[in-house]
């Protein structure tokens, strides 16, 4: 009887998980014995990481030649039931229709969501870049900006959370707002985040580069302080300051998907899974945690991964293969990711390239934006569709950093 593994998600770990998953099954000769099935709504991977850019083109690119090529089947549905008792998954079809997809073993790569605060008009008056729609919304707003009466509110923008995302986002926003109303007008962005200073997550070091390049940028900074209220004219902060603007964007941080509660499990503060060395959900048996799904031990120093694409694409290869490797009868490989690079892009200053978790300052300015540059159009998309250049970078020790 032919074993089945379910991959819930398309995003980085779950292509990844997939295509791992087949190379393991060919490497045992197990092929047609266990089949693959991905499920997610299209069979394409969304170029997350870099939805705070400008143009928006290719972000969503089709994996189908891809999976075709490996022999991995896509499922167009949305998980909406996890049966780990029973291993089985409801998953809604497009067209409305539900069906139940049995598994031997599931990789849950169903990544995360942006946070939303309980704070009035959030959900309402915010823009975001969470998802390609989301995104595209934003860029259509800007541009529909021009038709607007000149006003304060119309020329600034708040981006609201000091997070990569909204560092990103916000170093590329002056430029944007110069692209609509044009190069000598008088534009306004400012980013407010409840840190004591904006960048310090990042480190001493990191952040004094992070605040010099935001400076140069244009960007006000507005630190220890939250948002309290929002709405279609601008935001009121924590110290009673009001900053009229048309556009805010939300960037507060990331909770794993709302799949991950029907796992049973122990779970961090931001939903995740605290999955095993070999990526396993503990109390759920046959079940892989991977990529903003799972937090796992990236080495033996007690560091974690983090909700990033540098992760994903690593946790992803593990996961499928042991998945795969349970049922073909090889051996699984511990997950173990030591080399941890942060990329950070900040706008027209350039970026910002660190290495380790203590983040040492390597590369700034355009050395850094050259790095960003390959990281943001080489590495994180996938390759072509050809089975043997797949599986060649689908082996769970395989990891891309510069």
């Amino acid at each position: 009887m032919t074993q089945k593994i379910a991959i819930a998600g398309s995003g980085f770990a779950g292509f990844w998980a997939a295509v791992s998953a087949m190379r393991a099954i060919t490497l045992a000769g197990k092929v047609g014995e266990i089949d693959v099935t991905m499920v997610s709504p299209t069979p394409n991977v969304t170029i997350r990481p870099r939805l705070y850019e400008a143009v928006l083109d290719n972000m969503s690119p089709d994996i189908s030649a891809q999976l075709a090529a490996v022999g991995v089947e896509h499922l167009a549905g949305l998980v909406e039931h996890i049966d780990a008792e029973n291993h089985t998954l409801t998953v809604a079809k497009a067209g409305g229709q539900k069906v139940t997809l049995a598994y031997d073993r599931l990789v849950l790569a169903t990544g995360s969501q942006l946070f939303v605060p309980a704070v009035p008009g959030f959900a309402e008056y915010g823009f975001n870049v969470d998802t390609l729609e989301n995104a595209q919304r934003l860029d259509a707003h800007l541009k529909a900006l021009a038709d607007k009466p000149h006003s304060a509110a119309r020329n600034t923008a708040v981006v609201v959370g000091g997070g990569l995302t909204g560092l990103e986002s916000a170093a590329e926003m002056p430029q944007r707002l110069r692209d609509v109303f044009g190069r000598e007008a008088e534009v306004r962005t400012v980013i407010v985040d409840t840190a004591p200073e904006v960048g310090a997550g990042m480190g001493a070091e990191p952040a004094a580069v992070i605040r010099q390049a935001l400076a140069e940028c244009g960007v006000e900074t507005r630190a220890g302080v939250r948002v309290t209220a929002i709405d279609a004219q601008g935001v009121t902060l924590s110290n009673g300051e009001r900053i009229a603007a048309n556009t805010v964007i939300l960037a507060a941080g990331m909770r794993a998907n709302p799949l991950t509660a029907q796992i049973p499990g122990e779970r961090d503060g931001s939903g995740r899974i605290i999955g095993d060395a070999f990526l396993r959900a503990p109390s759920a048996a046959g079940v892989f945690v991977t990529g903003d799904t799972v937090k796992a031990a990236t080495d033996d120093a007690g560091n974690h991964n983090v909700m990033s694409c540098q992760h994903a694409m690593s946790l992803g290869r593990v996961a499928g293969h042991n998945a795969a490797a349970e049922l073909a009868g090889l051996p699984v490989h511990p997950y173990s990711q030591p080399k941890y690079v942060t990329c950070l892009d900040l706008g027209p200053w350039g970026a910002l390239y660190t290495e380790g978790w203590d983040r040492q300052v390597r590369f700034t300015r355009q050395e850094g934006k050259k790095i960003k540059r390959e990281i943001n159009t080489q590495w994180i998309y996938p390759p072509a569709a050809d089975r043997d250049a797949l599986f060649a970078v689908a082996n769970p020790d395989f990891v891309i950093v510069p």
